[in-house]
């Protein structure tokens, strides 16, 4: 067996089935999960239709690289959305089986294991994908903690020169999970010259960008590379998902955008992984890049739940809106497991200890003493769990 798998640590939910598993959760409450990010808001019913109508495909081995209709309405999406030029739809766009799977095999295209010692750079707390696709690449992941007295700005001189020399690939997250912070310019600036420096591909992770409030959409590596004179995506790679903007995360939708000689390789890799999409998901897929009303309404349900949740929780504990996203990232008066611990065991509310989604670095879990909650469920399911992490906070 490949030696690399033994570095992987338990996924967050795997710690957590651990930590409720030695406590009884209160019965006479109705359990509520905000402790997973899948969107429970209902489906379109034009994307199922969509699906339904394109079964005949079928009877088709599909492509790797997908329907040209389907590149082209992912590429008209991106330069409606970003306000960009079209990325060209045949050699700089690629179709995914959800961000998930392609964020992980990034890393095994793009890590060249003849190099002594290669690193991977995450934030920290992270989506373990990110780890996980470091480790069994053969390279080392290295930490940069996003805290909260830095407002989670990706601090780069928290790693040595050694340690960027050796860099070979970098995911950033924006909108972040868990905090929601959308990177601004001047970080995009910084980080592109580091990848000119040192020679680094950049991987971004952009799942939440449609989960946003009011007309203030989030800055997106495409749209900041091109701002800052960059149209070729030089060593960028952005990934994308339907799963939270259409609700549609059983779907396994999505696409890599950015730098074609990148993606020339990466669909070369996706051949022989066998990573090609299904035809009636592309074309549900299409349906769905190409309408913007059902994500409007998504984002005008999102955004009623924070107001609410945010005033209920705010008179005890330290709470704000993110910038983007369905998380809230709160801090704990108590030890995070401990909080979500005794939550679970008095008010059945799943809820997820920062910890969990952290690795100890420069001497610090960045996830300590925090949470994180997934505002997923429905409306009056995610007040009435507000009202009892309120109720539990207060006999703290």
């Amino acid at each position: 067996m490949n030696l690399d798998l033994d570095k992987l640590q338990p996924y967050p939910f795997q710690k957590l089935a651990r930590l409720f598993g030695e406590v009884t959760p209160n019965a006479a409450m109705k359990p509520i999960s905000l402790h997973i990010g899948e969107p429970k808001h209902d489906t379109p019913a034009f994307i199922k239709d969509a699906l339904i109508a394109g079964l005949g495909g079928l009877a088709n081995y599909p492509t790797t690289i997908g329907s040209d209709a389907l590149r082209k309405a992912i590429a008209d999406w991106l330069a409606r959305r970003y306000g960009i030029p079209a990325p060209d739809a045949k050699t700089q766009i690629l179709p995914v089986n959800g961000s998930r799977e392609a964020l992980f095999a990034f890393a095994q295209a793009v890590i060249d294991r003849s190099r002594k010692d290669p690193a991977v750079v995450c934030p920290n707390p992270f989506y373990q994908i990110y780890e996980g696709a470091a480790f069994l690449s053969g390279a080392t992941p290295c930490f940069l903690n996003a805290l909260p007295e830095d407002d989670y700005a990706l601090d780069f001189a928290q790693l040595p020169e050694e340690t960027w020399q050796r860099t070979q690939l970098i995911y950033v997250c924006s909108p972040g999970n868990p905090n929601g912070r959308v990177m601004p310019l001047a970080e995009w600036r910084t980080l592109f010259e580091m990848s000119d420096r040192y020679g680094f591909v950049i991987a971004s992770d952009e799942c939440y960008s449609e989960i946003y409030f009011g007309d203030d959409q989030p800055l997106g590596a495409l749209q900041a590379a091109q701002q800052l004179g960059r149209g070729d995506y030089k060593n960028l790679v952005v990934f994308s998902s339907l799963s939270k903007r259409s609700n549609v995360p059983g779907l396994r939708s999505g696409f890599v955008a950015g730098d074609a000689k990148i993606l020339e390789k990466f669909a070369l890799y996706r051949t022989y992984h066998g990573c090609a999409m299904n035809p009636a998901v592309q074309a549900a897929t299409i349906a769905a890049w190409n309408d913007e009303a059902h994500v409007a309404e998504n984002r005008r349900l999102y955004a009623e739940k924070f107001a609410k949740v945010i005033a209920l929780l705010a008179p005890v504990l330290p709470v704000s809106k993110p910038d983007a996203g369905f998380y809230l990232w709160i801090r704990t008066p108590i030890a995070d497991t401990a909080f979500a611990q005794q939550l679970y065991r008095d008010y059945n509310v799943s809820v997820l200890p920062g910890s969990f989604l952290a690795r100890e670095a420069h001497g610090v879990n960045p996830g300590a003493n925090f949470i994180r909650l997934a505002l997923v469920a429905n409306l009056d399911e995610t007040l009435e769990a507000a009202r009892r992490i309120a109720e539990f906070t207060q006999k703290q």
